[in-house]
């Protein structure tokens, strides 16, 4: 076994001959920590819901590699930036999502815009914001 850069070990699969990534102890169960907050939070969607799913049941295996990348594709493609919670709230589709508070959570995003964030600060977003933070050590 060698080890790549300190974030994770080389092995060998038996099977296919081929080297594989495995993370490190402690980056794994950060990531699976926050695997399981975005899967808790009742504002995240189906697809990261499952993509979480599927990396958790890959992470330790040969199809570790292969998940990681996917689920980073996915949670690229499904957080929301603050610009972007500012369009929704203010859209006819995001009135009919969050009726009343359309406004408010409008204004909420123009706040935290304003003080700097990029992305939404929900639940779901801050999982996955914190998720991406270790992307590179994650493709290692």
């Amino acid at each position: 076994m060698k080890f790549s850069k300190n974030y994770g070990k080389i092995q060998l699969n038996f099977r296919t001959g081929k080297e594989i990534f495995i993370m490190e102890k402690e980056l794994l169960n950060y990531v699976s920590e926050k695997s399981h907050e975005l899967m808790n939070s009742a504002s995240c969607c189906a697809e990261a819901k499952a993509a979480a799913k599927a990396w958790l049941e890959a992470a330790g295996t040969d199809r570790e590699a292969e998940a990681t990348r996917q689920y980073l594709k996915e949670l690229e493609a499904d957080i929301v930036t603050a610009e972007g919670l500012e369009a929704f709230a203010e859209s006819e589709a995001g009135i009919k999502v969050f009726g009343d508070k359309a406004g408010q959570i409008a204004a909420h995003a123009r706040e935290i815009r304003a003080a700097g964030a990029k992305y939404c600060d929900c639940p779901a977003c801050t999982a996955v914001a914190a998720i991406l933070e270790k992307k590179d050590e994650m493709l290692r």
